[in-house]
């Protein structure tokens, strides 16, 4: 039985990287709950997919087609998501995902600056564009999306895993930053997860492999990372900030 948080009843929830996977599932989780949900994305089709599919169960929900490694954008999306719901309370920051493998060596200058970008840039621009919001309220509780790879070396590239680090100091060094002004910030960092994009391009074989490597001998689920995302949002966790919980299935050798 998944758990219940009546506190975030009717608060206004903003998730990047919300289109698919671990993003539209955790929305889905928040309106659940009564939350009022943004998702963000670039996928039109599929954001409007998942709005209607929170929808038609009664929830609320809007969505915004943007880029989030565009500053620009990204005033625009705190506009409309303010004038349509209202100020932000919880923010999610989870798009990313470049982990292709590739070489170190043959790991080119155009394509570090792009997962760079992708998974780290577009996180501090995310918060740089609600946190001032936030303060002024002091209130707000912020979650960044991390990865095992960023814990861990792994076969992700180098500047995936460079990148999902730099987003657990991101949000260590901001926790410590404004906690005293009344905002939360932790991450949650993934190993593997099942999402539509793993099933289409991984073989059930190699994904048994996966789990098999995992004490807890399955691969992840999206609502394993919703449920820690609802938690970390929630009063139950009020008094957590700057840590990253581990979604792992035990495979945890930091």
């Amino acid at each position: 039985m998944l758990s219940n948080y009546p506190d975030l009843n009717s608060k206004i929830v903003l998730i990047t990287g919300g289109s698919r996977g671990i993003g539209a599932q955790t929305a889905r989780a928040f309106a659940a709950q009564g939350a009022k949900v943004c998702v963000v994305g670039r996928d039109q089709d599929a954001l409007a997919a998942v709005v209607a599919g929170i929808t038609d169960r009664g929830g609320t929900a809007i969505s915004a087609a943007s880029d989030v490694t565009d500053s620009t954008a990204l005033e625009r999306v705190r506009e409309q998501v303010e004038s349509q719901l209202g100020p932000v309370d919880v923010l999610a920051s989870f798009a990313g995902g470049q982990g292709r493998p590739i070489p170190a060596a043959e790991l080119t200058e155009q394509r570090w600056r792009e997962v760079l970008d992708s998974d780290l840039t577009s996180a501090f621009l995310t918060i740089r564009a609600f946190l001032p919001g936030m303060l002024e309220r002091g209130r707000g509780s912020i979650i960044t999306m991390s990865s095992a790879a960023g814990r861990q070396p792994s076969e992700a590239n180098l500047a995936y895993g460079v990148a999902n680090a730099g987003l657990v100091m991101l949000t260590r060094h901001l926790a410590a930053e404004i906690g005293p002004r009344g905002i939360r910030v932790n991450c949650i960092a993934p190993s593997a997860v099942e999402t539509e994009k793993t099933r289409t391009h991984m073989p059930a074989e190699v994904r048994q492999k996966i789990a098999d490597l995992h004490p807890l001998r399955r691969i992840g689920t999206t609502d394993d990372v919703s449920q820690a995302a609802l938690f970390l949002a929630s009063e139950a966790a009020s008094w957590l900030t700057g840590i990253t919980i581990d979604v792992a299935g035990g495979r945890i050798t930091h």
